[in-house]
């Protein structure tokens, strides 16, 4: 397979000149509208747009009294909401900050080495390119990836230069719209693509975006993530700049619905969570994350919760939005009811019976203790818990996956003693999920008999390399994210001194190997994007922690489960 050529003119402009896919032509005439400045910010908008509670959105529920003082050990979002402040600049883009604080020497290379990554479609910025390697083998690493934008996108809000953002959640709203067919068979319509390129036609002098909605992917699979991730980013937008007029154009409360209706109709599912196939995700090659892997659980509840508030109360919208209400209790209560480990659970989990048929059983997915993997017992803490991999009729999938424990606390799918409990094991399981270089995108990783069964013997990911227990300095972003909300910096501070010893230096790679994580990864692709943007936003959330209520959500007291388990099947 030929890989296309990437032209970069000294301006920044990234232009493909072929490309692998089929071209179609773009007309954006009736569209171009959508690109206007935002309107002025209401600076008065301080408070959160977000605030509401899911049953004053419920029918026929009155408003909940107003929000008692939450008991998170540090409990700073409440705090975060009053010194937010809409459009605030950090300062990273100059050698001193405006705020006096002293950058390290990597962060204007980080900048450098971000806008030389911006990508132009006639004449405006629309993302950021995966990677500027020079090997010459691109695949498709010279795209725009919707996932792989998120921390660039933030990176530019943090920063106060938001129309990049606001360019890149239209153009990819246009795509959506697109006819979207894998050999003879039609998606949904509400897929969004999980790449876009921009092809330049120097003898018409025209430009066209190309979009890959999983036709041209290795394994032909759609992205699952792309429309949460849209949402979320969407989200962070509003948040950020204090402009509703782009969340409200009908444009994006239609994107926003047919993104939700692929994953809100009802079929033959007994769970709440979503069912997905293999590799649709962040994890992108067969890796036995089909079935209801947490990364798509946690980012669809996230993505439902953030357009709760995003959608409009109208005719078209209210129905979704009861929807969505409903969603979000039955998945908040299976996901901190089944995919919740700890000592207790595993101890009850070691001790379950099977074969029961009844209401009442204790083992409702008929999970066999002899499945138990030998690890977890020793790696589970006494202070501690994750939420596991998968869980599926008379399968658990026990790994640790950072994503989904990250998005699960920045989401508050994690009740605040989880939120604890889950940066208490990873402060104790440090070696193992941190080592070198942070950070594990999953632990342990496949071996021998099980990594020729459940990878298909992939040479990729070979054990602690790439997906199967490699290390992603991408993920810097989750976890100081995910510390600063649970009142733990110190942990995201060791974390981000421990990068800055090795990612500059070693050009900023895609992904490390070995149980440490001490290697340049044997196929990582060197100057990629969001290894370089996850640093920069880990560092402007440290510097200022009000910039963690785009990518945050406070817990709904609503949700507040019972923690004990009902012996009940029904949500």
């Amino acid at each position: 397979m030929s890989a296309p050529n990437v032209d970069v003119s000294q301006n920044g402009n990234i232009r493909t000149i072929d490309s692998l896919f089929t071209v179609a032509e773009f007309d954006e005439s009736d569209f171009s509208r959508l690109l206007d400045r935002p309107r002025p910010l209401n600076m008065e908008r301080q408070r959160s747009f977000d605030e509401r509670s899911l049953n004053e959105l419920s029918i026929g529920m009155s408003p909940p009294p107003p929000s008692r003082t939450a008991e998170y050990s540090c409990r700073i979002n409440d705090h975060l909401e009053n010194m937010f402040s809409p459009g605030r600049r950090s300062g990273y883009n100059t050698p001193r900050s405006h705020m006096g604080f002293e950058p390290h020497p990597m962060v204007a290379e980080a900048w450098e080495a971000l806008r030389r990554s911006l990508v132009h479609f006639r004449g405006l910025p629309v993302g950021t390119i995966a990677a500027l390697d020079n090997s010459d083998e691109k695949l498709n690493y010279d795209q725009v990836f919707v996932r792989d934008f998120v921390p660039s996108a933030l990176a530019f809000l943090m920063n106060g230069e938001p129309e990049i953002v606001r360019n890149f959640l239209l153009k990819t709203l246009r795509l959506q719209s697109w006819e979207k067919k894998i050999d003879r068979f039609q998606l949904g319509e509400g897929v969004m693509p999980a790449s876009f390129k921009v092809l330049h036609d120097p003898i018409r002098n025209s430009e066209t975006l190309i979009a890959d909605f999983g036709e041209s992917a290795i394994g032909r699979v759609a992205p699952v993530d792309s429309g949460f991730w849209w949402i979320i980013l969407l989200r962070a937008y509003t948040k950020s700049t204090g402009d509703t007029s782009l969340a409200e154009l009908p444009e994006c409360q239609k994107g926003m619905r047919l993104i939700l209706s692929l994953c809100l109709s009802e079929g033959f599912d007994t769970f709440p969570t979503l069912l997905c196939a293999d590799g649709c995700c962040m994890i992108d090659r067969r890796m036995g994350v089909y079935g209801y892997p947490i990364e798509i659980q946690a980012l669809f509840f996230m993505a439902l919760r953030c357009a709760l508030v995003l959608l409009k109360q109208d005719v078209e919208g209210k129905e979704v939005v009861e929807r969505i209400v409903k969603r979000l209790h039955a998945l908040s209560y299976h996901m901190r009811s089944y995919f919740w480990l700890d000592l207790k659970q595993l101890n009850d989990i070691y001790r379950y019976k099977t074969e029961e048929y009844s209401h009442t059983a204790v083992n409702k997915f008929n999970v066999i203790p002899d499945s138990l993997p030998d690890w977890v017992f020793d790696f589970m803490p006494i202070r501690g818990g994750y939420f596991i991999g998968n869980v599926s009729p008379a399968r658990m999938d026990f790994r640790w996956f950072c994503l989904g424990n990250c998005i699960a606390i920045l989401s508050s799918l994690a009740t605040p003693e989880q939120s604890t409990a889950i940066m208490d094991l990873i402060e104790s399981r440090w070696e193992e999920l941190v080592g070198e270089m942070p950070l594990k995108v999953c632990y342990p990783a496949l071996e021998s008999h099980d990594w020729r069964i459940v990878t298909g013997s992939d040479p990729k990911n070979t054990r602690w390399s790439y997906h199967n227990g490699g290390s992603w300095p991408v993920l810097l972003w989750l976890l100081t994210a995910a510390c600063i909300k649970t009142g733990r910096p110190q942990i995201a501070r060791r974390a981000i001194e421990l990068a800055e010893t090795r990612l500059l230096k070693d050009n900023w790679p895609e992904y490390y190997d070995g149980t440490l994580g001490r290697f340049i990864g044997k196929q990582a692709r060197k100057s990629q994007t969001w290894s370089i943007a996850g640093y920069l936003v880990a560092k402007m959330m440290l510097e200022d922690p009000s910039h963690l209520g785009m990518i945050s959500l406070e817990e709904d007291k609503q949700m507040k489960p019972v923690l004990r388990r009902s012996n009940s099947w029904t949500f």
